[in-house]
């Protein structure tokens, strides 16, 4: 007797949702960039010029992250994995709040902030459970360590394993992104063409590409809104009315 394949879906998920727990975005007004610019403590040159700097970056963010805990969207998809769904998760977000939520595939394309990472070695990780990085904190090669975070100018290395998983979605799920962020936002190029594709984000009728459907919530709202129709239906499907409410 031949098993019948779980429905597969693949959520696409960024600084929106994270929002929602407190964790402060890079575009918005007082967001995280307020008052570091970016040059400064995001890029490889920010990090040759003044690494102290961005070390004392990362360890707010990371204060930040620690404080925070999942929302409803979070926890929503990890209780459809639970409910027996094939559950892929690819974030933009550097936190591991899926992973507290209870979510056991998620990749993260732009890093963690919970790691540190060789200078030399961008395959030698190291784990924070708590503390931050100081100067002089060195890999099992004698560099110094870094963030465990993708900066502007550097590549994104799993990108072609994000492709590949959004090939395989029955339905993919966008969440919290304004889909600007290259190369990320080129992942739906990659999504089949008899897979649907929903964008949760509060300004989704502005920000939804051609063929998604949008629903004009937060994630907060909008993904357990959707978990429950998929739950109570066994199936992963766009039920009309709710998006027609949005």
């Amino acid at each position: 007797m031949v098993e019948q394949r779980r429905p597969h879906l693949v959520v696409f998920t960024g600084a929106g949702i994270s929002a929602e727990s407190g964790i402060q975005t890079f575009r918005a007004s007082d967001g995280l960039w307020a008052d570091h610019p970016i040059e400064e403590v995001a890029t490889p040159e920010g990090w040759r010029r003044d690494p102290e700097r961005v070390l004392r970056f990362y360890d707010q963010r990371r204060d930040q992250v620690r404080w925070a805990r999942p929302n409803a969207a979070h926890k929503a998809l990890a209780s459809l994995e639970k409910r027996g769904f094939a559950v892929s998760i690819i974030t933009q977000n550097i936190d591991d709040l899926h992973e507290r939520a209870g979510s056991r595939r998620v990749l993260h394309l732009h890093g963690e902030i919970l790691k540190a990472r060789s200078t030399v070695d961008a395959r030698m990780h190291y784990p924070l459970p708590r503390g931050g990085i100081r100067l002089g904190d060195l890999c099992d090669k004698g560099s110094q360590l870094r963030p465990d975070v993708v900066w502007f100018g550097e590549s994104v290395p799993h990108f072609m394993e994000a492709c590949e998983t959004v090939a395989r979605a029955d339905l993919l799920l966008v969440v919290g992104t304004s889909l600007v962020v290259m190369p990320a936002a080129g992942l739906l190029e990659h999504t089949p063409l008899d897979a649907p594709c929903v964008l949760v984000d509060p300004e989704a009728r502005t920000l939804a590409p051609p063929g998604t459907a949008g629903l004009e919530q937060p994630a907060g709202k909008g993904v357990p809104a959707l978990v429950r129709h998929w739950k109570r239906e066994g199936r992963l499907w766009l039920p009309e009315t709710l998006l027609d409410e949005a």
